[in-house]
């Protein structure tokens, strides 16, 4: 994410459905792209496949809340996973598997908490709840060094380098790419072109 400061979350009961999303992510170039995990008896082998059918994606895991989805996500094979919240559990588990679980922030102690447990990442939701420059505010009261921080919820990919420029490390989007990912691919394909150069 350091080189590529944007992820794409997509959604749906049957993975293997958003093969042509995937398809079309890749051709852009797009690099990091979550599966919101769902219950359903053939997830953990539809993810599987996509894991085996785009090597080049960096493929994780988004909405893990519960134990349950924490144990499916292990077994499909993903390399990392993204929470919406923040739990010492969820936390421990993945370090004992040797996963690295992204969890959600928002307020102050749930930063200083996460930083606590030894996250070096985190993810900022819902962003646009607390605004773009909400966490560059937290740098003085909480202290440096801040986890990387990337920001979800509502965002859309003309807001992307904005946030980034206001401080954020990396942005994700989802629900918000109208049209879905097909819809959105001159977007994000100018959104591509945008993005800072890091080394």
């Amino acid at each position: 994410m350091h080189h590529q400061p944007l992820l794409v979350v997509l959604r749906h009961r049957q993975p293997s459905l958003l093969v042509p999303q995937l398809d079309t992510l890749h051709d852009l170039g797009v690099r990091h792209v979550e599966i919101a995990w769902a219950p359903g008896a053939d997830w953990i082998a539809q993810c599987r496949q996509l894991i085996a059918s785009f090597p080049e994606l960096r493929l994780g895991a988004a909405s893990i809340c519960s134990q349950a989805a924490l144990e499916a996500v292990l077994e499909a094979g993903f390399s990392y996973g993204v929470s919406p919240i923040l739990d010492s559990g969820l936390l421990a588990r993945s370090a004992a598997a040797g996963f690295a679980l992204v969890p959600g922030v928002m307020t102050a102690t749930e930063v200083n908490r996460a930083r606590t447990l030894g996250c070096p990442i985190v993810k900022l939701f819902p962003a646009t709840t607390v605004g773009i420059g909400y966490w560059r505010r937290l740098r003085d009261p909480l202290g440096a060094p801040l986890p990387f921080c990337i920001a979800a919820g509502g965002l859309t990919p003309s807001d992307v380098c904005p946030w980034l420029e206001a401080g954020v490390d990396a942005v994700a989007l989802g629900a918000s790419l109208v049209g879905g990912v097909q819809g959105a691919a001159e977007p994000l394909r100018q959104l591509l072109a945008a993005l800072p150069t890091r080394p």
